[in-house]
């Protein structure tokens, strides 16, 4: 029997880890299930060519150019007219990294041509156009 007419119950000193455990499995297959989805990015159908592959040490800037002739840079998308206008401020920090150009296969060559114009008017110095390898 307690003294003081308590119940003759001690503190526990370990820790429950069984909810921790469960919310991070939870949490876990949450990330896994979000994380292809937020680099999906924007569907294109790239040409094909029998081009080497990109060095992938290198951090590049992509554009895509989608088969609306939307110019997308990030989660952002412009008409040509706008892209023209406004890329002189977007890649005037580049530091002479080169900018890839993802074009829709589908779309008419001008637009991509267009976007070339526009980023050599804007100072930047190396782009490249990217596709799919060749099927054997």
């Amino acid at each position: 029997m307690a003294i003081n007419g308590g119940s003759d119950r001690r503190m526990m000193s370990e820790i429950n880890v069984t909810p921790l455990v469960d919310v991070m499995l939870v949490l876990l297959i949450v990330f896994m299930v979000t994380a292809p989805m937020l680099q999906a990015g924007i569907d294109v159908q790239l040409p094909r060519a029998g081009a080497a592959p990109l060095d992938k040490g290198e951090r590049a800037v992509t554009i895509t150019v989608d088969r609306d002739g939307m110019i997308h840079l990030n989660r952002h998308a412009f008409t040509v007219g706008e892209f023209r206008k406004r890329a002189p401020t977007l890649f005037s920090e580049l530091g002479g990294r080169p900018v890839y150009i993802r074009g829709d296969s589908r779309i008419s060559y001008g637009v991509v041509i267009s976007a070339m114009a526009s980023l050599k008017a804007a100072g930047v110095e190396r782009v490249g156009l990217v596709t799919e390898p060749e099927r054997d």
